[in-house]
């Protein structure tokens, strides 16, 4: 499913249009964004994009926003997945896409309102996460938004010819309240 609009300070989390999905393929196709991804860059094409965004539209287990800024300029794509509803928790993942966007703090902010949304809208009870242990940037922004590494897998993930260790990170429902009364 799509989320909600969310608006932050800079960012706001809006569902993904079909306008934004040529921008995706651009993105998904350059080897320097999809470096951290553990899908890499490969050529991707318009009808992908299209049917991606057909399935998530309709999946009951995914909440999928696109990151815009400014003049509605969609710089990203973030979402929780693979929602466990018994249990629950999911998984977390995110992608700055514009690179001349990077390392401006807009992943952070759109962390926290896809934390914000995950434990006060969906009352999950755990947010989980893995990213390269190379990608320090994505680390950074994890730590920033209330998530703690929980280990290390070794040569969990297959990239460039080589296998890469992957950093695994959680937070807590009990820990984004701990923060928030912080606040």
């Amino acid at each position: 499913m799509f989320g909600p609009v969310l608006e932050g300070r800079r960012v706001t989390l809006r569902p993904p249009r079909e306008s934004d999905l040529p921008r995706f393929v651009e993105w998904l196709s350059d080897r320097e964004v999809t470096r951290f991804l553990g899908q890499g860059a490969r050529a991707f094409a318009l009808v992908q994009e299209e049917e991606w965004h057909k399935r998530v539209g309709e999946s009951k287990d995914d909440v999928v926003w696109a990151i815009a800024i400014e003049d509605d300029r969609t710089i990203g794509v973030i979402g929780i997945h693979r929602i466990d509803w018994i249990h629950a928790h999911a998984i977390t993942g995110i992608l700055i896409g514009d690179k001349k966007e990077w390392r401006k703090g807009y992943a952070t902010e759109a962390m926290a309102l896809r934390t914000d949304y995950a434990f006060a809208q969906l009352n999950l009870h755990k947010l989980s996460t893995q990213v390269f242990m190379d990608n320090e940037a994505s680390r950074h922004a994890l730590r920033r938004s209330g998530y703690r590494q929980i280990g290390t897998q070794r040569e969990e993930l297959w990239q460039g010819g080589r296998w890469h260790d992957a950093w695994l990170a959680e937070v807590l429902r009990a820990d984004w309240e701990r923060a928030k009364a912080s606040r």
